[in-house]
């Protein structure tokens, strides 16, 4: 149920729910929302955690799913597919239909084969949401080229291989298509993640670019930034103010695949909990000029006084921690 308030916080919009006795709302009552019907969605990362949520609520609500997912460790190792396999036989065995494919989104053509297994069983892809990915945590200065490699190839080519494929046949198919992609707060900044956080930036730019590029298709592009319960977030390398489950997550993914969502596009929404959330699309926040060209000593003279700086939330947050964790130690060290 959405909740309402008369003055809502500053920033914060709540949503009135239908009217009880429209038909909108006596259709969700009845459980008949139907929101993706015979509707064809390719998920990537199916096989558990987030992905395993979005493919359980997008089957619920009658699309035909293509389950993808390797089902490899955390940092990419040990691939099979028996996890993808047991999902699909879950859906059937729920009165829905889907189809399990093995295929790593590393390449151009285990991308191809996602889309296509959903084009050939079904006629038409009619969505993807790009969940898959690994970690591989190390500081910058410790980073291996095979740690960067890896984690930017999963998520960020991962997202580009589908998304390729995909909106190759969106063009051309009435009705076009929705891209889902999955980032993260962390495409922001983050401490040890370089590679993970570069990958998620990346792919919030992909987002914007396949928006722009694929608008006069009818194809949509929106990137969700989850935080929730998972094998990966797990591994954050600090406490998060905030924390759902992949179930909060689904929801919202539903939505953008549907055609109530058919306007929306070029977004970034957090999801977690009860909470949705806008990101702001990124401008110019103020500018100075110079009569003629720059010098060094100018800028510096200038600059602070000026432009200035956007400061990073995350240095407060980091600095935050940091104090907490010496009055921690002190009151530990008093006791």
């Amino acid at each position: 149920m959405f909740s309402s308030s008369v003055n809502p916080p500053e920033g914060r919009r709540d949503v009135d729910e239908h009217p009880a006795d429209s038909p909108r709302a006596q259709e969700e009552a009845a459980g008949m929302s139907g929101f993706l019907d015979g509707k064809v969605v390719a998920i990537t990362g199916a096989g558990g955690g987030i992905g395993r949520a979005v493919a359980l609520a997008a089957a619920a609500e009658g699309a035909r799913v293509v389950v993808a997912d390797i089902g490899v460790g955390l940092a990419g190792e040990d691939p099979k597919s028996e996890v993808a396999e047991a999902l699909v036989a879950e859906i059937e065995a729920g009165g829905g239909e889907a189809v399990a494919v093995g295929e790593s989104v590393t390449t151009l053509a285990g991308g191809e084969r996602i889309v296509a297994a959903g084009v050939e069983r079904w006629g038409s892809i009619d969505g993807v949401v790009a969940i898959a990915g690994i970690l591989r945590e190390r500081m910058l200065f410790n980073m291996s080229e095979d740690e960067w490699d890896a984690v930017v190839e999963t998520h960020l080519k991962g997202h580009f291989t589908v998304f390729r494929a995909a909106s190759a046949v969106m063009r051309k198919q009435a009705g076009g298509g929705s891209l889902v992609a999955f980032t993260s707060g962390a495409f922001a900044g983050s401490v040890a993640q370089a590679n993970y956080a570069a990958a998620k930036g990346g792919i919030v730019s992909l987002v914007r670019s396949a928006a722009a590029g694929l608008h006069r298709y009818g194809v949509t592009a929106n990137a969700v930034a989850p935080v929730a319960r998972t094998r990966m977030s797990a591994n954050v390398p600090m406490d998060l103010a905030e924390m759902g489950d992949p179930e909060d997550v689904a929801p919202l993914v539903v939505y953008l695949l549907s055609d109530r969502a058919r306007h929306v596009t070029g977004q970034v929404y957090t999801a977690v909990g009860p909470k949705i959330a806008v990101w702001n699309q990124p401008r110019e926040v103020r500018a100075v000029y110079a009569d003629g060209r720059w010098t060094p000593e100018a800028i510096a003279e200038r600059l602070d006084s000026t432009v200035g700086q956007e400061r990073m939330p995350l240095l407060d947050q980091l600095e935050a921690y940091r104090k907490a964790a010496e009055e921690k130690a002190a009151a530990a060290g008093s006791a």
